[in-house]
Parts: C-alpha cells; structure tokens; sequence
C-alpha cells in the first residue's frame, strides 16, 4: 500500500476529522495558556485543563450516548434536558429533607429515585414514538416543554442547595487521582459499547433505523427496541442530572442542562452518526462530545466575548460539519486540482481534423459532453 492510498484511507476514516479538529482546538489554546496540556497533582488529586475538559464534559458525553442509540433509530430525544433538570431536583429535595445529609442510605435512596423518574420520562416517550405513532421530535418536546415546570414544582420555584459528601463524589469527588465522574462516564461507555458490539443488539438498532417496517415484517421487535433506546437515553440523562447537581451541591430547576439537548444532537453528527438512523458511532460520540466542551474551553480561553460565543460556536460546528461531509470535500477538492491543472497545461490541444474534412463540417459536428 503506498502513502498515498494509506492517507486516502485514513482521511476517510470516520473518525478522522473530528479528532483532528479536537487536536486543533487543544493546540489553539497553547499560545493564550502556556501550560495548557500541564497536568498538576495537588493533595493527591490530578488537575489541569485536560481534565477539566474531561470532567465538565463529562454529562455531555453521557447524554449523547444515549443520544447516538435513539438517532439510530431515525428518532430524536429532545427531552434530555428537562430530564436532566427533574432528576438533579428530587435527589437535591430529598437529601435535603433529611436530618442527616450524608447518610449513606439517604443518599442512594435519592438518587434511586431521580433515576426512576428519568426511567418513567424515557418509557413515556418510547411509549408515544413506538405504539402511538407520534413523531419523535413532537413526542420529547412534551417533556421538554413541560419537565422544566415539573423540576420547578419539585424545588418550589428556588434553587435548592445541599451540603453531602457521598452525594458531591459524583460530579464534584475525586477516586485514584482521577474525578470520579470520569469513571462514571468509562463504565457506561463501556456497557453501552459491549452491548451493541459484541452482541446482536447494535445491528439490531441499526436494522430499525434503516427501515423499521422492514425490520418488523422480518420478526424484530421494532416497537421494543424504540422504547428500550429512549429509556437508555433518558437514563444517560439521569446521571448527567445527578452528576451536573452533585457538582454543583444544588439543584437549578430552570437552568440544569438547560439546551445540553442541542449539544447532545450536535455531538452525535460530529461524531459521524446520521441523524437518518442506521448506522452509529459510539467511540466518534464521545470525540465530537469532546470537540463540543473544548470549543466552550476555548472560547472563554482567547475572550472571545460573552454577547457573540454562540456565534462563534456554531460556526466552528459548521466547519466540522463541512469537512465530515465527503460531496464538500470531493467538491472542493476536485475545484482545486481542476484549477492546478487547468494553470500548469494551459490547455489541452485540439485535435487535427480528419483528412477530407472541411472547417465548417468540423464546427456543424455534434461534440460529445460527459456529465
């Protein structure tokens, strides 16, 4: 194989040019940090830019991973966020409820009940896009739209704030160095991957999102396979809430994960997923996850103002977008080397006239065009 065809390989490779972008953005930051990639150990626990992009990115990354299964499928979640914002309200209203906020128990009973109303929200929505036949994007802005009043009748309205040390271990604790939350995040990631790599599971999702009528006629359970995914995404979701008010040691109903949805989406196109369904990229999920909390990094690295960020931020989506996209690059490319080539010849000669073949038939003669 030459080095032009192992190149030509590796451009196109899925995950080529998202982690070229993430590379990009991390060596952007070098010239405004100087010690950006210094990683530091104080009392024991590591710290530095690089893990700071890790830990924050940490619930966008679990939220679009349960993203990335429900695309699969052709659907669409935009729940997540409301999701996120009821599970951190009740385990933030019941720890803070109870004389002893360290409590172990207390404390797991908590979060076991965020948990199972992050279950209920994803059972309802699979229940209105797999049996109802609603579609997806109208099914999850039900909960988007309404979850946001259900966190703010749970905290009455206030930002509930807590003080508990198992629970802060979540989000905000740190185990063998290293933030917890990025062990959290390692194992579902791991789960999610043996699930539907190593088993059936993966082509299954796959199979329904490439035609579920089709999938249905030949004995899979598309139905089923629907509601499962929106309940694993909406549980992705309620470890992000448990994991965003863990950080925070308080419960915002209004502002938790408040458009982490769009993020979530924005992540799982960058990572090489599309949103038609079929075929999906869990390891590309988690680069394009990455690529979305550097670009926050970076953004507040170089100042860029607070009034244009967004901007800035969907313009640089944009651009990755575009380089994922191979008719942009065929496209652009082949413009630049027709041009190159076009200024290096000159030209190409015309070719002489048969003999006994006078000027004019020559310019009546049909030419041949090749689309």
């Amino acid at each position: 194989m030459t080095t032009t065809s192992r190149w030509r390989a590796l451009t196109h490779h899925h995950l080529f040019w998202p982690v070229a972008v993430l590379v990009v953005l991390l060596l952007v930051n070098v010239p405004f940090t100087p010690d950006f990639f210094s990683i530091k150990m104080t009392d024991g626990h590591l710290y530095g830019s690089l893990v700071s992009i890790v830990l924050f990115g940490s619930p966008l990354i679990l939220v679009a991973v349960g993203m990335t299964l429900v695309i699969a499928t052709g659907g669409i979640d935009l729940s997540v966020g409301a999701v996120v914002a009821i599970t951190g309200a009740l385990a933030c209203s019941y720890i803070s409820d109870q004389a002893d906020q360290s409590a172990l128990a207390g404390v797991l009973l908590a979060m076991g009940l965020g948990l199972l109303a992050a279950v209920v929200c994803g059972l309802w929505n699979g229940f209105l896009v797999a049996r109802m036949g609603i579609q997806p994007i109208i099914a999850t802005l039900i909960i988007m739209v309404a979850g946001r009043g259900v966190a703010q009748l749970i905290t009455d309205g206030q930002i509930i704030t807590i003080n508990s040390e198992p629970y802060k271990l979540i989000g905000g604790g740190y185990w063998l160095t290293l933030p917890f939350s990025i062990f959290v995040v390692a194992v579902v990631v791991a789960v999610t991957v043996v699930l539907t790599r190593r088993t059936a599971l993966g082509l299954l999702v796959e199979s329904v999102g490439g035609n579920a009528e089709a999938s249905r006629l030949v004995g899979i359970r598309s139905r089923r396979i629907k509601i499962m995914v929106y309940v694993f995404c909406a549980l992705c979701a309620g470890i992000a809430g448990l994991m965003i008010s863990s950080n925070t040691s308080a419960a915002d109903g209004n502002n938790a994960g408040l458009w982490i949805e769009l993020d979530a989406i924005l992540a799982v196109v960058i990572g090489g997923t599309s949103l038609l369904g079929g075929r999906f990229s869990i390891g590309g999920t988690v680069v394009g996850a990455l690529v979305i909390q550097t670009l926050t990094t970076t953004i507040y690295t170089i100042g860029v103002p607070t009034q244009t960020n967004l901007v800035f931020k969907a313009v640089v989506v944009i651009i990755v977008c575009l380089l994922q996209s191979p008719k942009f690059r065929a496209k652009v490319f082949s413009a630049r080397l027709g041009a190159k080539s076009g200024a290096q010849g000159g030209g190409s000669p015309s070719a002489p006239a048969p003999a006994g073949t006078t000027a004019a038939a020559t310019e009546a003669a049909p030419k041949m065009e090749v689309s």
